[in-house]
C-alpha cells in the first residue's frame, strides 16, 4: 500500500518538469489578497451669496465665510466616519456674486457635474426657483437659511427639505417660554421690511396658539437707530414710543437688525424685550455648551478662527444629514436617500440632546430651539409640559392637521 503513495508523490513533484512549466515558489501559491475597495465619493454643493462687508466698523457684520465654515467642518466630520465605511465626501462651494450666474444656473451646473445634494443658504424665492428647476434631476435640496412658512405650506416641494426652522417654530418657541413665565400681554413692534411683516404674522399666530394677548401693536418709523451714531431728536421721540401701554414684554420684528437692539433699556416702563433681538429663539448660540456643544464650539473656533453662528450650524447640520443617511443606507444615491430622509426611521444627532428628524408632511426638520439672551442660555423649547401625541418637538411650528403642504 505504501508504494502507490510514493508514486503519487513523485508524480506531483515531477509534473511541472514533464510539462515544461517551472514550479511556482511556495509564497506564490497563496491566494492573492483582494485590492481594497476605493471609497465612494459623495459630492455636496453649497450655494450661498457673498456677504458685502461694511464700509465702516460694524461689530455685527456677518463674516465672509458664514455658513461655508460650517459646511467645511461637517465635511471633515463626514470623512472621519467615512474612513471606516469606505465613503468619502467633497464640498462644492458656489458663491453667487453681483453680475454672475444666478442660483438656478449655478445649481444646474453643479448637478450636471455630478453633485446631487444641494444646500442653499439663500432667500425663499431663490430656494423655490432652484427646487422647481431641479425637480426632474433627482437632486435632493436642503434649505439652510430661508425661514418662510410658505415653503413648508402652499409652496412646499417634494425634493426640498428644511433644516432652518420656520418662523412659526421660532415664534412658538418664544411663546412657550412667555406662557411658562406668565408674561401674557405683548407689545408688538413691527419693522418696515417684508421679513418683519412675516415674523409679526407668525408671532400673532403663536400668540393665539398659546393663549397670549397682543395688547398693542405699532410700526417702527424711526429708521435704523440701532446702527445710528450720536444722539438725535428722533431718538428722544423713540424713547417715549412705549408710553401709556399695558404689556408684560415688548416683541420686536426686525430681521435685518436695523433697530431692534435699540429698544431694550429704552422703554418708558421697565419691561423685557424679545423677538428678533433681546430674548431670541434660535438654532445655535456661542452660549450653548450642553449635549457636547462645547466640543463643537471649540472645534469650529479652531477651524474658522471665530465663533459659530446659527447659519454655520444649520449648514453643518445639512451636510451631516447627508453623511448620516449615506452611512446608514451604504449608498450615495439620491433616489435612495431622498425618501429615507422623510422616513420615521431617519434621525441625526446634532448637539441638541435628542436626535432630529424630518416631518413627513412638510419635510421640516424637527429640533429643539434654544431661547437665549446675548450672554446666557435662558431656556430650551419645547418647554416641559407642552405635550404632543407624536413628540413634543411637534409643538413647535405647523402640525399635520393645520398644514397646507401638498408635496409634489
Amino acid at each position: 500500500m505504501r508504494a502507490p503513495a510514493r508514486s503519487f508523490i513523485l508524480a506531483v513533484i515531477l509534473a511541472p518538469a514533464l510539462t515544461g512549466v517551472a514550479a511556482p515558489p511556495a509564497a506564490a501559491q497563496e491566494p492573492a489578497a483582494a485590492p481594497a475597495a476605493a471609497p465612494s465619493e459623495t459630492r455636496i454643493g453649497l450655494i450661498h451669496r457673498v456677504q458685502p462687508q461694511p464700509s465702516s466698523y460694524d461689530a455685527e457684520a456677518p463674516p465672509e465665510d458664514e455658513g461655508v465654515a460650517g459646511a467645511r467642518m461637517a465635511i471633515a466630520d463626514n470623512n472621519t466616519t467615512g474612513r471606516f465605511t469606505k465613503q468619502s465626501y467633497a464640498l462644492d462651494e458656489a458663491a453667487l456674486t453681483e453680475g454672475g450666474p444666478g442660483a438656478v444656473e449655478t445649481a444646474r451646473a453643479l448637478v450636471e457635474k455630478g453633485t446631487k445634494f444641494i444646500i442653499l443658504a439663500l432667500p425663499a424665492d431663490e430656494v423655490l426657483a432652484v427646487a422647481d428647476a431641479l425637480k426632474d434631476t433627482g437632486a435632493v435640496i436642503l434649505n439652510a437659511a430661508a425661514p418662510d412658512d410658505r415653503l413648508r405650506g402652499a409652496d412646499c416641494r417634494k425634493n426640498l427639505f428644511h433644516v432652518v426652522p420656520s418662523r412659526a417654530m421660532q415664534t412658538d418657541a418664544l411663546a412657550q417660554y412667555l406662557t411658562l413665565m406668565r408674561w401674557r400681554k405683548l407689545f408688538l413692534i413691527v419693522g418696515p421690511n417684508e421679513a418683519d411683516r412675516l415674523y409679526a404674522e407668525a408671532l400673532r399666530n403663536s400668540a393665539r396658539k398659546f393663549g397670549l394677548k397682543i395688547t398693542a401693536e405699532k410700526p417702527w418709523t424711526f429708521g435704523p437707530l440701532a446702527k445710528a451714531r450720536g444722539d438725535t431728536p428722533t431718538r428722544a421721540e423713540a424713547m417715549v414710543f412705549t408710553r401709556g401701554l399695558d404689556y408684560d414684554m415688548a416683541v420686536v420684528a426686525d430681521e435685518a437688525g436695523d433697530w431692534g437692539d435699540y429698544v431694550p433699556y429704552r422703554t418708558v416702563d421697565p419691561r423685557p424685550v424679545g423677538g428678533t433681538q433681546g430674548l431670541v429663539a434660535t438654532t445655535w448660540s456661542p452660549v450653548l455648551e450642553t449635549w457636547g456643544a462645547a466640543q463643537a464650539q471649540n472645534r469650529f473656533r479652531r477651524l474658522a478662527g471665530r465663533l459659530m453662528r446659527p447659519l454655520d450650524y444649520q449648514v453643518w447640520t445639512a451636510v451631516r444629514i447627508v453623511g448620516d443617511a449615506a452611512t446608514v443606507r451604504k449608498t450615495a444615491d439620491p433616489a435612495v436617500l431622498g425618501p429615507y430622509l422623510a422616513d420615521p426611521a431617519f434621525s441625526v444627532p446634532a448637539y441638541k440632546g435628542v436626535s432630529l428628524s424630518f416631518r413627513p408632511w412638510d419635510q421640516q426638520l424637527r429640533q429643539p430651539l434654544i431661547v437665549v439672551q446675548p450672554k446666557m442660555l435662558v431656556s430650551v423649547a419645547p418647554e416641559q409640559g407642552f405635550l404632543h401625541q407624536r413628540t413634543p418637538l411637534d409643538t413647535l411650528g405647523v402640525d399635520l392637521p393645520e398644514t397646507a403642504c401638498k408635496l409634489k
